[in-house]
């Protein structure tokens, strides 16, 4: 599975402490997992650890959440296609503040 951050992605993300950025990545390998299942067969949902779904309003755009205890991290991304593959690009990371502008 390839990604591509966009430029509020990267913003966003130097923005997160060193214990949410920590978050993130530990979790990636279970979205990138799951990413690559999804993309295969999209009738396979996702893993309710993830709690992935599609952003209300914004058609195209899911969310995803990194952390349920604390502290709120979540993410929003698309699908898009990189060097003709079905690819993530990542959109925007942080709270409940991402929804402004998914």
């Amino acid at each position: 599975m390839k990604f591509q951050l966009s430029h509020a992605f990267e913003r966003d993300f130097r923005r997160l402490s060193q214990g949410e950025q920590r978050i993130v990545k530990g979790r990636l390998p279970d979205f990138v997992a799951a990413c690559d299942t999804f993309a295969s067969d999209p009738g396979s949902g996702w893993p309710a650890g993830l709690r992935v779904k599609p952003v209300i309003g914004a058609p195209g755009v899911w969310e995803m959440t990194f952390s349920f205890a604390g502290p709120d991290v979540r993410a929003t991304f698309e699908w898009t296609t990189i060097d003709g593959e079905r690819a993530v690009r990542w959109r925007r990371i942080g709270g409940h503040a991402i929804f402004d502008e998914p």
